[in-house]
């Protein structure tokens, strides 16, 4: 893959048809590479499948992300997203070849129409979480940019990564709206990569004085 960026609810498109929306990214902490994508149907977003960054095929001018395989080759490999019925404080049993990466809490089924003193308390809930490959983690456009002094900066965009799919620029959007902006901040003012978190080496007075550019993207969320 050339060197690009890799924006959050990006287009898909396979090699015959368009796949959908890319809804995540997979990254090694210690290599701080990007390694598979989280490609989502439009409209199922159950039925997502996590696919090897090698497969991007995309020239750095696109917005598109394009892939070599077919939709059918896509559609071959495993959903990332499982569900579970859990009790509280539980977490999926740990495998030797995953691990659990966003994770969110789903709650108790509602029935409409019972009166809740009947019910007996259940100690369960149904806990949604994405697998991946074991020792990496996942990086969501709901993901939080964290600072140095803990300020919640905003939220993560993108990345800028190059032909080896690693990363040189983590994209931070702030604010909301018409007064949306984004921030390209490079890897080496980051600490860290966690799950569905980034934590910079910068504090938010730092970050705030970094330049930054008005974005408008009304088919986003």
């Amino acid at each position: 893959m050339p060197r690009r960026r890799l924006d959050l609810g990006s287009p898909v498109h396979c090699a015959d048809a368009q796949f959908g929306e890319l809804a995540d990214v997979v990254i090694d902490p210690t290599t701080r590479c990007v390694t598979h994508l989280v490609v989502r149907p439009h409209k199922r977003p159950a039925d997502a499948r996590i696919v090897p960054v090698d497969w991007a095929t995309s020239e750095e001018s696109e917005t598109a992300i394009r892939l070599s395989v077919t939709v059918a080759e896509v559609d071959r490999l495993d959903r990332v997203h499982e569900t579970a019925y859990l009790r509280l404080g539980e977490f999926p049993v740990a495998d030797p070849d995953w691990d659990v990466g966003v994770e969110d809490m789903l709650g108790l089924p509602y029935f409409e129409g019972v009166d809740p003193r009947a019910m007996q308390p259940d100690p369960h809930v149904m806990f949604g979480y994405d697998r991946l490959p074991k020792g990496e983690v996942e990086i969501r456009r709901a993901s939080a940019v964290t600072a140095a002094d803990g300020a919640n900066l905003g939220r993560v965009d993108g990345f800028v990564v190059d032909g080896d799919g690693h990363i040189s620029h983590v994209v931070l959007e702030r604010g909301h709206l018409w007064g949306r902006r984004e921030v390209t901040i490079p890897i080496g003012a980051v600490d860290r990569v966690e799950n569905d978190v980034v934590v910079l080496r910068l504090t938010a007075e730092e970050v705030g004085a970094l330049p930054s550019h008005r974005v408008h993207r009304w088919g986003r969320s």
